[in-house]
C-alpha cells in the first residue's frame, strides 16, 4: 500500500470513530428533544458512517498489487467508492426531504432549547473533521477521500440548518414549530447538490478521465529531458485510484540498436516515475525519429506494421 493510500485509510478510520459517536448523540438528542431536524442530521451521520466504511474498504482494495486476475491493478476501486458515497448523499437528501415534508404537514411541539448546544458541538466537530480529511484528499489526489470529506461538510451544513430552524422555532413561539422541519428540507437540498457535485468526477475517473494539462505537460517535460530522447510524439494518461498510468511514444535516433532503444525506454519510465510519484506506471513505445516522414492522421508507420 502506498503512502497516499495509507493516509486515506487513516482519514477514513478517523471518520468512522467520530461518526459512530455522533450518530448516537444526534438521534438520541433529537428524539428526546423533539427535533426532527436533529434526527435527520443523525440519519445523515449514519450515512457518513457507512460512507467512511466504503471509503476505507475502497482504498484498501485500491492499494493491492496487480495480480493475474487484475493485471492493471485495483485502482478503480477508489473512484467506485467515491461514486457510491455520492449516491448515498443523493439518497439521504431524498429521504430527508420526504420526511421533512411529512413533519411540516403534521402539527407538533417545538424542539427543546438544549438541543441547540448539541448542534453547536456537532458543527465544530464536523467542520474540523472536514478540514482535516479534505487536506488528506488534496494531498493524495483521492476522489474517495475528498467525497468523504464533503460528506462531513454536508453533516456540518445540516447541523447548521437544524440550529437555525430550532432557534427560529424557539424565538417565534407557538405557530413557528415547523421552522425546524423547513430547515431539514433546506438542508436536504444542499446535501443533494453536494452529491451531484461529487458524483461527476467519480464517474469521470471510472471512464478513464485524463489528468489536468499541467500534469501531462510535466510528464512530457521530464521525459524529453532524458538523454537520448529527441521528442515525445504522443502522450496519454488515465486515472487509476490515487495516481495515473501513462502511455507515450518516444522518438529517438533511428540508428539506435534494439537493445539501446529498450534501455532508453526503461530509463524514461523510471525517471518519470521517480520524478512524479502520482504517475504509477508508464508504457513506452519507441519510435525512430525520421525527419520528413509523414504521419497520416497521427498514426505512425510502426502502428501499421503492428496491425
Amino acid at each position: 500500500m502506498t503512502d497516499r493510500t495509507s493516509a486515506g485509510v487513516r482519514a477514513a478510520i478517523l471518520g468512522l470513530g467520530v461518526n459512530a459517536a455522533l450518530v448516537v448523540t444526534k438521534i438520541g438528542a433529537g428524539l428526546i428533544g423533539n427535533s426532527y431536524a436533529l434526527v435527520a442530521d443523525g440519519v445523515e451521520s449514519t450515512l457518513d458512517l457507512f460512507s467512511s466504511l466504503i471509503v476505507w474498504r475502497g482504498l484498501r482494495v485500491a492499494g493491492r498489487e496487480p495480480d493475474d486476475l487484475h493485471p492493471f491493478g485495483y485502482g478503480k476501486a477508489e473512484p467506485l467508492a467515491a461514486a457510491i458515497v455520492a449516491v448515498m448523499l443523493l439518497v439521504a437528501a431524498l429521504g430527508i426531504s420526504i420526511q421533512a415534508v411529512r413533519e411540516i404537514l403534521v402539527p407538533h411541539s417545538a424542539p427543546a432549547p438544549w438541543t441547540l448546544g448539541v448542534l453547536v458541538a456537532v458543527i465544530l466537530v464536523k467542520e474540523g473533521l472536514f478540514r482535516r480529511v479534505s487536506d488528506v484528499g488534496s494531498a493524495t489526489g483521492s476522489s474517495a477521500v475528498t467525497a468523504d470529506a464533503w460528506h462531513h461538510r454536508s453533516d456540518a451544513i445540516t447541523s447548521g440548518m437544524a440550529f437555525l430552524g430550532i432557534l427560529v422555532a424557539l424565538i417565534g413561539g407557538p405557530g413557528w414549530e415547523r421552522a425546524d422541519d423547513i430547515a431539514a428540507l433546506l438542508a436536504s437540498g444542499i446535501i443533494f447538490w453536494n452529491g451531484t457535485r461529487l458524483l461527476r468526477p467519480a464517474l469521470a475517473d471510472l471512464m478513464d478521465r485524463a489528468p489536468d494539462a499541467e500534469l501531462l505537460d510535466r510528464i512530457r517535460e521530464v521525459a524529453e529531458d532524458v538523454e537520448g530522447v529527441r521528442r515525445i510524439e504522443k502522450l496519454m494518461a488515465r486515472s487509476v485510484g490515487t495516481g495515473y498510468r501513462a502511455v507515450m511514444h518516444v522518438h529517438a535516433d533511428p540508428g539506435m540498436s534494439l537493445r539501446d532503444a529498450h534501455g532508453l525506454g526503461g530509463k524514461v519510465r523510471s525517471t518519470v516515475r521517480a520524478t512524479l510519484p502520482r504517475v504509477l506506471d508508464v508504457v513506452i513505445h519507441m519510435e525512430p525519429d525520421e525527419a520528413g516522414v509523414p504521419d497520416p492522421g497521427g498514426v505512425s508507420p510502426s502502428d501499421f506494421e503492428r496491425h
